[in-house]
């Protein structure tokens, strides 16, 4: 197959959604298909608005010669009208990658009636879907006027290769001293490192460290708000914030940390809980979204209502007074990593499902009957 991928920016941007993306990318390649990547600056929402107005766009999409489009669903701003045109002229089926809905975010009242009526508008114009987890099929379908086909393609765990071993996860939960934690994710109010600060201040300083592993430039406001509420609670000694973290240094900082505490507002799924995981370290995260598909509250870690500021210095404070629990948790998550799928496997799936919609639009295009899914 001869596959179009449309992002904004390109696949080495540092997120879950643009590593799902690359993973995938990565892997139909290895199978033997081609992948041409159709990129656009990422600019703000209303800019991306525009492009419905301008045919310059739909114009190069269409000369693309590709037996079947791809669209990550982040793009939705800028092709909610112009995929209008494109079923209409385009002989390839479109199919949208969904990670999560921006309508599933938190936003003033008005702006997050636009946002789910653009959104709605988008996702009502594709042939087909991939998801990454039944949350975010179930999200979907709560916007669709049709029935569409799709696929559950969850991520896969193997693009990183922990090495700790049993007795090393022992030993790192055992050990006196603070809870180490860590926070892994842009510094953006989804990923609700405001919460956790907030959270954290409510425990004895002396008990806990936590390290902050994302980029503060993405959203420079907001940093600037964690920066002064770090400095109001006096937590400077307790928390660090890192900046990007180069891929090695990560590896180093999932070695050394007891857990990892990530309480979005909500995960479509949530690549990092299943990377830290793979490190032994148990997930206090938000119960929103695809989470629960992959931890269990309790085993594998905590799983907490989002912004519950009480709930989450609960949960933390007993992991620090509970090292026995800790070490479960630890073991429990190790072990569930370790039975998780593989890209390879993903994209298997992600093939024979593209392959099946071209199927699907060559038949309906010649008038025959349609295949059932």
């Amino acid at each position: 197959m001869h596959i179009g991928l449309m992002i904004y920016d390109t696949l080495d941007t540092i997120s879950g959604g643009y590593l799902y993306d690359r993973m995938i990318v990565e892997n139909l390649r290895k199978r033997g298909n081609t992948v041409e990547i159709i990129s656009s600056p990422r600019r703000n929402y209303f800019s991306h608005l525009a492009d419905n107005v301008s045919h310059t766009l739909s114009h190069d999409i269409q000369r693309k010669c590709v037996d079947i489009l791809l669209q990550d669903e982040l793009n939705h701003p800028s092709l909610f009208l112009i995929n209008r045109r494109l079923q209409r002229e385009a002989r390839f089926p479109i199919i949208s990658i969904v990670h999560h809905l921006r309508g599933s975010e938190t936003h003033p009242a008005l702006l997050h009636t636009m946002y789910r009526l653009v959104e709605k508008q988008y996702l009502n114009t594709v042939d087909g879907f991939i998801f990454n987890s039944e949350a975010t099929r179930r999200a979907v379908h709560e916007n669709l006027h049709k029935q569409c086909p799709s696929i559950i393609a969850y991520p896969g765990c193997d693009h990183i290769s922990p090495s700790v071993t049993r007795d090393e996860i022992v030993r790192r939960c055992l050990e006196p001293g603070p809870l180490r934690i860590l926070f892994t994710g842009n510094v953006i109010p989804r990923k609700g490192l405001h919460t956790l600060i907030d959270a954290l201040a409510c425990l004895p300083h002396q008990n806990w460290r936590l390290t902050v592993a994302g980029s503060v430039s993405v959203d420079a406001r907001y940093a600037q708000v964690i920066l002064k509420k770090i400095s109001a609670a006096r937590l400077s000694d307790n928390v660090k914030l890192l900046g990007t973290v180069p891929a090695d240094d990560l590896i180093t900082l999932w070695e050394q940390h007891h857990c990892l505490a990530v309480p979005s507002s909500y995960e479509g799924f949530g690549i990092a809980y299943l990377e830290a995981m793979g490190f032994g370290q148990p997930v206090i995260a938000s119960a929103a979204g695809g989470v629960p598909e992959i931890i269990r509250n309790g085993q594998e870690g905590f799983l907490v209502s989002p912004g519950n500021v009480h709930e989450l210095a609960h949960c933390i404070g007993t992991l620090v007074e509970d090292r026995t629990l800790l070490l479960d948790m630890s073991l429990a998550a190790h072990k569930r990593y370790g039975v998780h799928h593989t890209w390879g496997n993903t994209a298997a799936n992600v093939d024979d499902f593209l392959c099946s919609m071209i199927m699907l639009k060559k038949s309906s295009s010649s008038g025959m009957l349609p295949v059932s899914f």
